[in-house]
This record gives structure tokens, sequence and C-alpha cells, in this order.
């Protein structure tokens, strides 16, 4: 079989730049393939697309605010608030993970989702996975406003994007439709929580599973691809 006739497994990863378990399960992830692919080709390509989801989607534009006070509003007060934080913050140590809870400022996240998909597209520069890398970092580490749009062209300049065209691109409508509808899709096909992670468009693995269950999904739909592509070959 020629690398042209190589089988595609794709990947939708349904997540937020605000989500921790998605920064979690992105690293995961990542350790997961690694390990899929130790002893060998898997035989097929991986096509990994970031698609948008919202945990917050009533936040309003542009406010930004610490998210300490989002946790205790969510869960109850300030002490479980800490509680939950120390623990998120321990968690992603333990997979290398520096977590700046402290600082991270919760935001509306339709701008960020604006530059993932923008990133996604053909003649982009950079890739969605650095973008997206770029932006988690910046909101769990960096403290950055995830919302605000110099922030985010100081974040793309990091990139080598050039910040007046990322403002630009902001400031306009362009890819506003395209989000709407991506995120309208998540609803509609019962993404409710993130990390998602949707195989070939049909099985779906919610939440930050260990590297070994991703690697051992990846190495089972590998083989349903290749046996796919051998059926329709045949």
């Amino acid at each position: 079989m020629s690398a042209s006739e190589r089988p595609v497994l794709t990947v939708d990863v349904f997540s937020d730049v605000v989500c921790p378990w998605c920064y979690i399960g992105k690293r995961r992830f990542e350790r997961g393939l690694e390990l899929a692919s130790a002893d060998g080709d898997l035989g097929v390509d991986v096509d990994i697309t970031f698609r948008p989801h919202q945990l917050d989607p009533r936040a309003a534009p542009g406010v930004a605010g610490p998210v300490f006070d989002a946790y205790a509003k969510k869960f109850g007060g300030p002490e479980r608030a800490a509680e939950i934080l120390e623990h998120l913050t321990s968690t992603a140590a333990g997979d290398g993970l520096e977590f700046r809870m402290d600082l991270a400022q919760r935001a509306n996240t339709l701008l960020a989702h604006r530059l993932i998909w923008r990133a996604g597209q053909p003649d982009s520069p950079v890739s969605q996975d650095a973008m997206k890398e770029r932006l988690l970092r910046a909101y769990f580490m960096e403290g950055v406003h995830v919302g605000d749009i110099d922030a985010l062209a100081e974040c793309t300049a990091d990139l080598g994007l050039d910040p007046d065209e990322t403002r630009a691109f902001l400031e306009s409508d362009e890819g506003v439709d395209e989000i709407s509808a991506e995120l309208r899709h998540g609803y509609e096909n019962g993404i409710t929580a993130v990390p998602t992670y949707v195989f070939n468009g049909v099985w779906a693995v919610p939440g930050a599973q260990d590297p070994e269950t991703f690697a051992k999904v990846l190495r089972k739909m590998a083989e349903k691809a290749l046996e796919t592509s051998l059926t329709e070959a045949s």
C-alpha cells in the first residue's frame, strides 16, 4: 500500500481552552499516540482536528475575572473551589503541566476558538495543534485574558503570525458562522462534556483517559480503518 493509499483515522477533539481536563487530556492523548506507535507504524495516518465547545457560552465577551471566583460560584463556595483547583494543579503536574490557577482569568472563548479554526484552514502557516497549545498555555500558565483581542494577538505573535493581521481577523466576521455551525453540531450530537474524542465520526471517547486507554483505542480504530480499506480495495 503506497503512502497515498494509506487509510486515514480521523480524530475530532471537542474541547475548550479554559477546560483543565482538556489540557491534561491533550497530553495524555499525545502520550497514547506515542504508545500506540511504539511497536511500529500503525498503518494509518492520524488526522486530528480540534473542534469548539464552550463551557460557559454565556460569559460576557471581552470581560475576564479570576477563575477562583468562577469556581467558588459554580461549586459552592471558596473552600470547595480551593480544593478543586489544588486537585487540578496536582493532577496536571503529574502530566508535566505547571498550572497557575491563581493567575487564570475566566473569559468567553469564542475568539480563541476562531483562531483555532483559522489555524485549521489549508493556507494557515501554523498548525491547529500549535495554536491550541499556545492558547492553553496562555490561559493555564500565564494568566492571559483569552477573550481579549490584543492579548490574543500577542499570543499569535509568538507563533510567528503578524499581530495586526490577527487583530484584523478577530475584528472581522470571518469564521464566525463556521464556529457557530461546529458548536451547534457538537451540541446536536450529544457533546455535553469535554474533552470528547470522536474517532472516524462514529466512536466517542469522553474524558481525559489515561495514555494506555488512548493507545488501546487508537490501535483498535487503526485496525478497523485498515480492514475497511482492504475490503473496499478487494
